[in-house]
């Protein structure tokens, strides 16, 4: 059972959204789960995990790339493949399914709704007889301020 202050920290952690069924609300999760809803990039777990050595937490790699797989598995952050192949992730306004535009040099993203997307997504998938459709698109580019910062 858990007491009020522990339920507070753990919607505040989780953005308000709904804790994972049966799954516990760890020291390390919400280490985790906190540093990401502090941190407005996509990040990657070494990065998150150096973080969290810095600002003293007891935490493993191994434990923070378990943290993030079933936050992202949950639905409670998103995950991209950045460049180098590495996931990065993120925790994202959007609670709907939506997108990413996603700066290469400096991880500054951009959540998108495309509804013209999903229509295409249906449409060619429907044309071969598919159904049950899912799918993930992540446009990368280059920002403006960093675009600027190299002329």
């Amino acid at each position: 059972m858990t007491t009020g202050s522990e339920e507070q920290t753990e919607e505040s952690v989780t953005g308000g959204r709904q804790a994972i069924r049966g799954s516990r609300m760890t020291r390390q999760k919400r280490a985790v789960a906190s540093l990401l809803s502090e941190t407005g990039e996509f990040s990657s777990a070494q990065d998150l995990h150096a973080r969290l050595k810095e600002a003293g937490e007891k935490v493993g790699l191994a434990t923070v790339y378990s943290q993030l797989r079933t936050l992202a598995d949950s639905g409670e952050i998103d995950s991209v493949r950045g460049d180098s192949g590495e996931t990065l992730y993120r925790r994202c306004d959007l609670e709907s399914h939506h997108h990413h535009l996603v700066c290469r040099r400096c991880g500054h993203a951009v959540e998108l709704d495309a509804p013209e997307v999903e229509t295409w997504a249906r449409r060619v998938g429907g044309s071969y007889g598919f159904r049950h459709l899912d799918h993930v698109l992540e446009i990368t580019g280059i920002c403006d301020r960093c675009s600027e910062a190299t002329n």
